[in-house]
């Protein structure tokens, strides 16, 4: 899977680890998790879900959020990287 911003110098300001989870589930959590972010606040999303990938793109065009990172990890754990809108 190409990373997109991958290498980003911006670090997560939390990180959610949602592996094992299904859709809709890493979704719901990183919503929950974004609301106690300050604006422009990064947070970092594990996840298994294969579907996470197209959930997550979904996810940042409907809510503004801006996907920063979203990478495969050894394992095939997937990280992505959201930053809340301002």
């Amino acid at each position: 899977m190409a990373g997109t911003g991958g290498g980003s110098t911006t670090e997560p300001a939390t990180t959610l680890d949602a592996t094992g989870l299904l859709c809709p589930l890493p979704v719901l959590k990183a919503r929950r998790a974004l609301k106690t972010l300050p604006p422009g606040g990064i947070l970092e999303v594990l996840a298994t879900d294969p579907g996470a990938t197209k959930d997550f793109e979904h996810f940042c065009q409907t809510t503004g959020c801006q996907l920063v990172e979203s990478s495969e990890q050894e394992g095939g754990i997937l990280r992505f990287r959201l930053k809340k809108p301002l």
